[in-house]
């Protein structure tokens, strides 16, 4: 009698909560991360965030918001829009961690130590305590904080015409999430500065188009925590989230182009792509039977691919294969031999997100000095030969954190479930062993290795049976039927 196939339409498969916690806290403990800080941090950012240093330009006139996911509370970006006689101006203010902490204090040393936040489901492992990370220092609404504020002239068509950044106190006057703007627009009840967030976006998307950048359309998974129960799911970004950061990414170059004008920098960098990997994506294209030109970029073909399609799916993951490798450069004096990042095609920093990551303050401290015509910290110059590398360590630990949290709901999930055979694709087959590759399962919205006797059929939709699913190992492996 043949299995059944698992097809979710009103049963949503969990796992329980408190088993998953005690799975997390054994990650944390096998990476030797805790979302803990020592008392002497935690007392030093509790005294800090009683006394910020409050700059004196005053910019809570400005009427700006916040847009994030709903449960986030540590808010790195304000934004706010206006138009002008022949463009706009973009007012983004980032969370100036600077005015609570200090070169060589006892929170500084710590968010060395960490690098950047760690995420995974609802066990976050922040960089900074929660005391500045998610209270004093982050741009709550109806709260004056500290902030870096950029401001940025375009003109009608997106193109840059003006920038500087410095300090100023600012006030958020809402907290929003993506999906309460996106809903907003779509019903045409929306705040006029979303209007104008829709149409500077889409004009930086078209800019990105030209100039050759690409980003992939890859849905993201997601565990979703329902008080003790905890499911996966993909989920599609908003179009409002494109555009949003569309306006990150047009202050992150701005804040490149500072920094290599100047020859002082922090830059995030990826090597331009490999020819023999574009000619390997091109097999694989034709393999799934996918039109791909010769006189076709490759930024142009991801755009044109559509990854609720089975094959265009497995296309887009073979495409991340060209967007591995990026990381950071610091430099004083002469600029490093390559200093763009490919898939953005252009220079770019990281300054958007200090509460999160490490380098964007020091990045922001950079900007600040050269916008205003001085000289960088000599504290910021002495940290630029060790900060690349402090970086590349804890990507390197978030990666692994946020996959093995992954790793385990999705074990957990599907341990009762061995043996039943599930809807998926076959998304990428191992190039020394093509009897091995991966499978998407999309219900639930579980990433897992695949095995076959012979040859794994790229591309096309499968039934899958479940082999294994060890929520102690956090293991998981299917079989083709």
């Amino acid at each position: 009698m043949p299995r059944r196939v698992v097809r979710l339409r009103d049963e949503v498969l969990s796992a329980d909560g408190e088993t998953l916690r005690a799975g997390i806290q054994a990650i944390q403990t096998e990476l030797d991360v805790t979302p803990e800080f020592p008392p002497d941090v935690e007392q030093a950012a509790q005294d800090a965030a009683k006394n910020p240093r409050l700059p004196d330009l005053d910019r809570t006139d400005l009427p700006f918001v916040t847009i994030d996911p709903a449960t986030a509370m540590d808010l790195d970006q304000a934004l706010h829009i206006e138009r002008t006689d022949d463009g706009y101006t973009v007012y983004y203010a980032i969370a100036d961690v600077g005015a609570f902490v200090s070169p060589g204090d006892a929170i500084d040393e710590e968010a060395h130590r960490r690098g950047e936040t760690l995420y995974g489901a609802d066990s976050k492992v922040p960089l900074y305590p929660k005391a500045l990370s998610e209270d004093a220092a982050s741009l709550l609404a109806d709260q004056v904080r500290p902030a870096l504020l950029w401001t940025i002239g375009l003109d009608a068509d997106g193109d840059t015409l003006a920038a500087r950044v410095e300090r100023a106190r600012v006030r958020s006057r809402a907290k929003l999430s993506y999906a309460d703007v996106q809903e907003q627009l779509d019903h045409g009840a929306a705040d006029p500065v979303f209007t104008l967030l829709k149409e500077v976006g889409e004009r930086r998307l078209r800019k990105e188009a030209e100039r050759g950048g690409v980003s992939l359309p890859l849905p993201e998974q997601e565990v979703r925590v329902d008080g003790e129960h905890w499911s996966l799911e993909f989920r599609q970004q908003h179009p409002v989230e494109q555009w949003n950061a569309q306006i990150s990414l047009l202050t992150g170059m701005t804040a490149a182009k500072f920094m290599v004008e100047a020859r002082t920098g922090l830059l995030r960098t990826l090597a331009p792509a490999d020819p023999r990997d574009v000619k390997r994506l091109r097999r694989t294209a034709r393999a799934l039977r996918i039109d791909w030109p010769e006189n076709q970029s490759y930024p142009d073909f991801v755009r044109s691919l559509d990854p609720a399609t089975s094959a265009h799916a497995a296309m887009l993951v073979a495409c991340t294969r060209l967007l591995r490798g990026s990381g950071y450069v610091g430099f004083a004096g002469e600029l490093p031999q390559h200093t763009g990042h490919s898939a953005i095609a252009a220079d770019y920093a990281h300054v958007t997100a200090p509460l999160r990551r490490l380098i964007d303050r020091y990045a922001g401290e950079i900007c600040v000095a050269l916008s205003a015509g001085d000289e960088v910290p000599g504290w910021v110059i002495d940290r630029l030969g060790e900060l690349p590398k402090t970086m590349q360590g804890s990507t390197r630990r978030a990666n692994q954190y946020e996959r093995a949290v992954l790793d385990l709901v999705e074990a957990a999930v599907l341990h009762p479930y061995v043996g039943e055979a599930f809807d998926g694709v076959v998304v990428e087959v191992d190039d020394r062993d093509q009897r091995r590759g991966d499978v998407t399962i999309r219900d639930p919205a579980v990433e897992a290795p695949i095995s076959h006797q012979s040859t794994l059929p790229l591309g096309t939709d499968v039934r899958a049976r479940l082999a294994a699913a060890d929520p102690a190992t956090r293991t998981i492996r299917f079989e083709l039927t």
